[in-house]
Formats: structure tokens, C-alpha cells, sequence
């Protein structure tokens, strides 16, 4: 079975990555940067190798994303990044084929003990199935 492990984020959370703090987070150092992405890589070299891992990705900040949508009037209003009404978003992602809820649950607690800097937001890593209306496998 396929299944979608999303790591949540904020535009916040970009920028203190990028040493700017915030009330909502603690600027990371670059020892700090390098251990996620040391631990990161980790997750994703183990997972090519169990062969569980189809893709990952890492998204760009949401101050460069781009909403497509509908006018009243039925025609595209573009907006550009980022909005204040969004808090929290997808910052990342890995698709996996595992063999059970139960170990894509194992690799997303591994995923949400990632290192970050003393004071920084914590979020929980979402699990979705990938799979079509009926429940079964796409």
C-alpha cells in the first residue's frame, strides 16, 4: 500500500531556518541546519535501500507558492504567497510503498523526532493512504 508522510511547516519557520527568529521560533545556527538534513537524509537513504521509498521532497518556502482559484465571475484569480490566513502547511513529504499502517506509523515517529533548536515549533507528521474512492490501492 502507498502512503503520504507529510511534515507540516510555516512561512515562520522557513525564515528562522533562514536565522531570522521569531516569537513563533528560535534562529537555527547552521550546526543546527546540517543535523536535520544529516538526519533527514538518513530517513530517506534507509528507506531506498528497504525499498520502501518512491519519492521525497522538501517544499520552497510558502512566500514563493502561487494559488490558482475561481472568480465569481469563472476566471483564475492568482494570488502569491504567503497568506496570512494560513498557519501551518505542507513543508515536505515522503510517498512510500510499506507493507502496513503500522510500520509507515514507525517511519513517521522516526520522521517527528527529528533535531531542531530548543524552543522551535513542534508538529505532528500526517499519514494518508494513497488510494482511489473505493479504499483499494491506486
Amino acid at each position: 500500500m502507498k502512503y503520504l508522510v507529510m511534515v507540516q511547516g510555516a512561512q515562520v519557520d522557513y525564515d528562522a531556518m533562514g536565522g531570522k527568529a521569531s516569537e513563533h521560533s528560535p534562529a537555527w545556527s547552521e550546526d543546527e541546519l546540517r543535523s536535520m538534513f544529516e538526519y533527514m537524509g538518513a530517513i530517506d537513504n534507509d528507506l531506498a535501500e528497504s525499498g520502501e521509498l518512491v519519492d521525497a521532497q522538501g517544499l520552497t518556502a510558502p512566500d514563493r507558492a502561487r494559488t490558482v482559484g475561481l472568480g465569481p465571475d469563472g476566471r483564475p484569480v492568482i494570488t502569491d504567497g504567503p497568506y496570512g490566513e494560513t498557519k501551518e502547511l505542507l513543508a515536505g513529504y515522503w510517498l512510500l510503498e510499506c507493507e502496513s499502517l503500522e510500520r509507515v506509523t514507525e517511519i513517521a515517529a522516526r520522521v517527528a523526532k527529528c533535531p531542531q533548536p530548543a524552543g522551535a515549533p513542534e508538529y505532528a507528521v500526517v499519514i494518508r493512504p494513497v488510494g482511489n474512492p473505493d479504499g483499494g490501492e491506486v
